[in-house]
């Protein structure tokens, strides 16, 4: 039987044609896609997640395990989808309007992908109307956005008042350098997280 706790330690390692070679041996040989997505690609993500936050990786590395999952999400998302398995929750990510940075939300956007979750990235710039249209558009279950400037971060407060304002029932986190969890309580957002593997716990509660 395929091993995945090999797996696990390649997507750790960052190996993607290990990663990739195992996926298809595991699935050829008839191991639950399910399993080979809890046992395998998440249960590796996870542990790059926790290193993440003791500051025993950094973010090439866990942009180099994001990759190698992302490489054998490829090979698994048809049979997840023929074998009816649900996401974990589907989640919006964008940054708000005036802002063009967008390494931390890929970040974030990698992550929940590997902590099965199904992520719509919605770009940079983005304006309180398209993080609504979109909102309702998709029936996502938390909406994410990020702000790395000051002067960006009433975008954020616009938005989430244009999502609030909607109706819309989706909960909302909030992230970025300046922003801090008084910031998020004073606009009403859901939550907030401080770096990228916070924001996937931070995700699973919202969802739960």
């Amino acid at each position: 039987m395929a091993d995945l706790k090999a797996l696990a330690d390649a997507i750790i390692k960052g190996d993607q044609n290990t990663a990739v070679e195992i996926t298809k041996t595991a699935l050829d040989e008839g191991t639950p896609a399910e399993s080979v997505l809890n046992d395998g690609l998440i249960s590796g993500m996870d542990v790059i997640g926790d290193r993440f936050k003791k500051n025993e990786v950094y973010i090439p590395e866990v942009l180099i395990a994001a990759r190698a999952m992302k490489m054998s999400m490829e090979i698994l998302e048809p049979e997840l989808a023929k074998a009816g398995v649900k996401p974990r929750g589907k989640l919006m990510i964008g940054t708000v309007q005036g802002d063009l940075h967008d390494i931390g939300k890929n970040l974030v956007a990698m992550m929940l992908k590997g902590a099965g979750f199904e992520v719509i990235d919605v770009g940079v710039d983005v304006g309180p109307e398209k993080f609504v249209e979109q909102a309702k558009a998709t029936g996502v279950d938390v909406v994410g956005m990020s702000a790395l400037l000051t002067t960006t971060m009433p975008s954020m407060e616009k938005t989430v008042k244009a999502l609030k304002d909607a109706g819309l029932s989706a909960k909302i986190m909030i992230g970025g350098a300046p922003v801090t969890q008084g910031y998020a309580d004073k606009i009403g957002a859901d939550g907030y997280s401080p770096d990228a593997a916070s924001a996937v716990d931070l995700a699973k509660t919202l969802v739960a």
